[in-house]
C-alpha cells in the first residue's frame, strides 16, 4: 500500500502541525496569565484575560485530539487489559478507534450548528466583545483532523503496517 503510506505520512504531518499549532496557543494563554498575574501586582489589569483563556484552553484542547488518537496516547485502562490476549487488545483499539470517529463525526455536526448560532445571533465575549464563533473555526479544524486520525488508526490496526506511525507501547506484543 504505497499511496495509503504516503497519505499517512502527510496526515501525521498534517496532524503533529496541528498539535504544535495547540501547544503554541497553550503557551500563549499561560504568558497572558503570568503578564495578568505580574500586571495585578503593578496595578495594571489585562482586561479580558479569563475571556481569553477560556477560549484558548479549548482551542488547545481540541487541537491535541487528533494527535492523541493517532499516537495511542488517549487515556486507557490498561488494567483491564494487561492479561488479554493481542487479539482482543487490537479489537478494544479498533473498537476505541470506531467510538473516536463517531464522537469527532457527532461534535463536528452539533458545532457546527452552535457556530452557526452563535455567528447568527452575534454572540460575543463581555468584556473584550470578541465574536465567539471564531474559535469554532479552529475547533472544527480539529474534529475534521480527529476523524482523519480515527480513519487512519482504523486502517493501520488492520493492515500489518500497524506500527508505521504508532509505537506499540501497551506492553503487548503485535
Amino acid at each position: 500500500m504505497p499511496n495509503f503510506r504516503l497519505l499517512t505520512q502527510l496526515g501525521e504531518k498534517l496532524i503533529s502541525v496541528w498539535a504544535l499549532v495547540g501547544g503554541l496557543i497553550l503557551l500563549s494563554v499561560v504568558s497572558l496569565n503570568i503578564g495578568s498575574i505580574i500586571g495585578g501586582i503593578v496595578l495594571i489589569h489585562v482586561p479580558g484575560d479569563f475571556e481569553l483563556t477560556q477560549i484558548g484552553v479549548a482551542v488547545a484542547v481540541f487541537c491535541f485530539l487528533p494527535y492523541c488518537q493517532l499516537h495511542r496516547h488517549n487515556v486507557t485502562a490498561d488494567i483491564f487489559t494487561f492479561w488479554a490476549n493481542n487479539k482482543t487488545v487490537l479489537l478494544l483499539r479498533i473498537g476505541g478507534a470506531v467510538v473516536a470517529l463517531l464522537f469527532s463525526i457527532l461534535l463536528l455536526w452539533r458545532m457546527t450548528d452552535g457556530m452557526l448560532d452563535q455567528k447568527k445571533y452575534d454572540y460575543t465575549t463581555a468584556i473584550l466583545q470578541f465574536p465567539v464563533w471564531i474559535a469554532f473555526i479552529p475547533i472544527l479544524i480539529s474534529l475534521c483532523l480527529l476523524a482523519m486520525a480515527s480513519i487512519m488508526t482504523i486502517i493501520l490496526e488492520l493492515s500489518s503496517d500497524r506500527d508505521y506511525v504508532t509505537s506499540n507501547d501497551s506492553g503487548h506484543s503485535s
